[in-house]
């Protein structure tokens, strides 16, 4: 396992997105985390708490805080959305087979970052 920042392993460079099996071994490198199938669905969480959550098919929830969030959509706003039911909420949504795979990489460090407290 790694920390972020401690050489997370880098998916191919690609800019057309990654298979939910990258974006696994992504998540599930990072310290603490552990993927559960609830429903069918993947959760990815640090210790209970949430770091990204399957919505179905390749698209998938990330945590956020709301000025990374902010600045995602800012910055690749081909890449990353948020629906009306997530506007109050500290998260964005991607799509795995289509968004930047370094974008995608970002969010989920932040999402740990944000929820370990960079542990």
């Amino acid at each position: 396992m790694h920390s972020a920042g401690e050489g997370v392993s880098r998916w191919a460079c690609h800019s057309g997105g990654v298979d939910l099996e990258e974006f696994d071994a992504l998540v599930t490198s990072l310290d603490g985390v552990r993927r559960r199938d609830p429903g069918g669905l993947a959760h990815w969480r640090w210790h209970g708490r949430l770091i990204a959550r399957q919505l179905g098919g390749t698209e998938v929830v990330i945590r956020a805080d709301f000025g990374t969030r902010d600045a995602l959509l800012e910055e690749h706003p081909d890449d990353f959305w948020v629906p009306a039911r997530f506007r109050r909420h500290m998260m964005v949504v991607t799509d795995c087979a289509t968004a930047d795979a370094d974008a995608v990489e970002g969010a989920v460090v932040a999402a740990w970052h944000l929820q370990s407290g960079g542990r």
